[in-house]
């Protein structure tokens, strides 16, 4: 995996919806996440990391070191039970708790093995205790540029899921289909979508948190990749059309110091703040478009020549072979409605 990052990073990324449902809400009969002040969308940090997890483990086939600790229906203390029994000492038996090195060997044998927990962190106190991870990478709640419409759609299902009572066969139930008027075989059913939104997420990427748990550049640059194919490999009917919009926009914190310690001091702590490098990146609505229904509706501009002293900028894009390349200091020709001042 190699050593950890030395350098601290923020991006900035858009994606959007097309047609379809970004983020249910479960308290809201599972609607597109508003808010409700101003109608614009949300999409949860839980959702965004849930798409980059699914990619890794597709990308590389659930096995260590690029494993993934929060799995889909799975028992989250099966690994933690599993990172005991691999380190000095095993399971521990009883009503004793492991010490503090046993906890330390076990939470360190899950940093190695599983990207997830080296990259955003897990509390891994649930059964035999393997500890805390704060993650270096942390994400927000993505937010749409405008207000959304969260529309609720009928629709016709050509079928039934009877449980009909006393059917012991295949038999059964088609004699009971039979019997059945055509009308009800058919159930109505809702869809809740939103016609088109454009999302902002921003992420954090700390070198301070990496030192201590290993996240390393290549860790990093599998991240990158990921955030670029998150919704390629992802497709549902609920989601509609989601894309990531190259590039991911990313900030490198390199320092400025002539003296080489102080300035790896300040590429680990950072040049400037995180806001004032979001800033840099405006998306606006193009004058003559009242509703937004696809990205070309929108304008981004890239302020360089605001951006502070010690800081890189750096544009993620899909390079040959399906890898996210970092094209630093210059935006590619190729980054379609990128103007930079």
């Amino acid at each position: 995996m190699g050593s950890a990052i030395t350098n601290r990073y923020e991006f900035m990324y858009l994606f959007d919806c097309e047609n379809g449902n970004p983020n249910g809400d479960p308290d809201a009969g599972n609607s597109p996440r508003i808010d409700p002040e101003d109608m614009h969308g949300l999409v949860s940090d839980v959702a965004l990391k849930r798409r980059v997890r699914n990619y890794v483990q597709t990308a590389r086939g659930n096995q260590a070191p690029y494993a993934i600790f929060v799995e889909h229906a799975t028992n989250l203390n099966r690994p933690i039970v599993r990172a005991h029994e691999e380190t000095p000492g095993g399971l521990m038996s009883g009503d004793k708790g492991a010490g503090k090195k046993k906890v330390e060997a076990a939470r360190q044998w899950m940093c190695d093995n599983f990207y997830d927990v080296r990259t955003f962190g897990a509390v891994m106190s649930t059964g035999p205790n393997a500890g805390q991870v704060r993650g270096p990478v942390q994400l927000d709640f993505a937010r749409s540029c405008d207000p959304v419409l969260p529309l609720e759609m009928s629709i016709t299902r050509m079928a039934v899921a009877e449980n009909v009572k006393g059917a012991k066969s295949s038999d059964d139930y088609a004699k009971w289909e039979a019997e059945q008027p055509e009308d009800s075989l058919r159930t109505m059913g809702r869809k809740a979508l939103i016609p088109y939104g454009l999302y902002i997420a921003h992420g954090f990427v700390s070198a301070h948190l990496a030192e201590g748990i290993g996240f390393s550049e290549a860790d990093l640059a599998l991240l990158w990749e990921a955030l670029l194919g998150m919704y390629e490999h992802d497709r549902s009917a609920s989601k509609g059309h989601m894309a990531v919009r190259e590039p991911i926009f990313v900030f490198q914190h390199v320092g400025t110091d002539s003296d080489p310690n102080q300035r790896a001091q300040q590429a680990k702590l950072g040049c400037a703040p995180a806001h004032k490098l979001f800033d840099l990146v405006r998306v606006e609505k193009r004058e003559d478009v009242k509703s937004p229904r696809s990205f070309g509706d929108y304008h981004v501009t890239f302020r360089k020549s605001g951006l502070p002293k010690g800081v890189r900028p750096g544009f993620v894009m899909w390079g040959e072979g399906g890898s996210a390349v970092v094209h630093w200091d210059d935006v590619p020709e190729s980054a379609a409605q990128i103007e930079v001042s």
